[in-house]
């Protein structure tokens, strides 16, 4: 009986490991690629469903609000589900917690903090939907986004308030419902991280 090539052996090893290196080595690229990549947009639909669900009873009015911000936005690339605590009479400050859902660069733990300068009266407890728009990837909600937030205006128990990163270019709308009464306008930021922090600035 003859003897199996010892170099033929040694050659398929050789590519089986390669292999197995190459792919050990594209499935992170892969998803750092993901993570760096556009988010996709969603529907208004899927926008609208989300929020239902979220809200709850008090969604109403969440449809004609989403319109009403893609005819001026354009149609969001990411959203972020979540909690919201704050209240101040003049100055005060506002912190919050969430997960952001993209369509194709999966989903990702959130949190927020700023300063709320104005005439804000009463104490939140909101739950919060923010639509992202013009995400350039995911990692780029991590700054400051500036801009009226106040109640700007309510649309069936929902307040709508926009913000925009320091170059314009991405825009971050919170929608709000609570118990706590916003009256006026309420200029300052609110400031995204990777993790918790008592720090506002």
């Amino acid at each position: 009986m003859s003897k199996p090539d010892s170099s033929s052996s040694f050659s398929r090893r050789s590519m089986l490991r390669l292999a197995a290196g190459g792919l050990a080595f594209s499935a992170p690229r892969a998803f750092a690629m993901a993570e760096s990549s556009q988010p996709e947009s969603f529907s208004n639909n899927e926008v609208v469903d989300s929020g239902h669900r979220f809200f709850g009873a008090i969604s109403r009015g969440l449809g004609e609000g989403v319109e009403t911000l893609t005819s001026k936005w354009g149609r969001p690339n990411a959203y972020i589900l979540g909690q919201e605590a704050g209240g101040a009479f003049i100055g005060g400050l506002r912190y919050g917690e969430g997960e952001m859902y993209t369509r194709n660069a999966g989903r990702r733990r959130v949190f927020w903090e700023g300063p709320s300068l104005g005439f804000d009266a009463g104490a939140d407890g909101d739950r919060t939907m923010m639509l992202v728009y013009n995400l350039p990837a995911v990692e780029a909600i991590h700054q400051r986004f500036a801009g009226i937030d106040g109640s700007a205006f309510f649309i069936g128990g929902l307040g709508f308030t926009s913000l925009s990163s320091g170059d314009g270019g991405v825009v971050v709308t919170p929608i709000r419902s609570g118990v706590g009464a916003r009256l006026g306008v309420s200029l300052g930021y609110l400031k995204f991280t990777p993790g918790p922090t008592w720090n506002p600035f």
